[in-house]
Parts: C-alpha cells; sequence; structure tokens
C-alpha cells in the first residue's frame, strides 16, 4: 500500500511539472506575441508601449499596447495607440485604434 501511494505520489508530480512551460518557451511565446502585433500594427515606427496582460486560458488571449505615429497625410504625424489582442491558440495578432484607451471620463 505504502509502495503504491508513494508511485500515485510520483506520477503527479510528474505530470505537474510536464506542464508547466520554462522561462525560456514563455519568453520565445511573448517575442513571438510582441513580433506579431507590431507587424499588424497599422501605425509608423510602432513599439511596444505597455507590459504583457495575460488574460485568463479560458479566454485565451493576451494583448500588449502598441504606440507609434499615424502614416496617413491628414493625421500630421500625429502620435497614437493601439491595442493588439494575441489569440494564443491560433498565434494571430488582432489590433483596434486605442487612442482613448487612457483618457478618463469625467
Amino acid at each position: 500500500m505504502k509502495k503504491g501511494c508513494l508511485l500515485l505520489l510520483t506520477l503527479g508530480a510528474l505530470v505537474g511539472t510536464a506542464h508547466a512551460s520554462s522561462d525560456e518557451a514563455w519568453a520565445k511565446g511573448d517575442q513571438a506575441m510582441k513580433t506579431a502585433c507590431l507587424k499588424a500594427s497599422q501605425l509608423k515606427n510602432p513599439q511596444i508601449a505597455s507590459g504583457i496582460m495575460l488574460f485568463d486560458d479560458s479566454v485565451g488571449y493576451s494583448s500588449v499596447v502598441i504606440s507609434g505615429r499615424y502614416p496617413q497625410a491628414h493625421m500630421k504625424n500625429q502620435r497614437g495607440r493601439e491595442l493588439c489582442l494575441w489569440q494564443r491558440a491560433t498565434q494571430k495578432a488582432h489590433v483596434t485604434e486605442a487612442d482613448t484607451l487612457l483618457t478618463l471620463k469625467r
């Protein structure tokens, strides 16, 4: 009986660690997200302007804010922001204008 319990505990520990991602894997995934978001951006000279925000696995998205300048002539090189949503399952980036993201309405 004791050997059976020990075996179950050992297997449980192995299964738990099998699902954990290494720091290297997280860094690689973060870099893939940043690269895809910058590529999807419509801004000129886009840069990552926030830390990565992780949503719960049940949602399956992460996000970052991108800053840059609007390329359209009528925008006169005005600074802009976009919110990039990264769908982890498909590894696709989706961006939308986010100039009002940090604007407080009174």
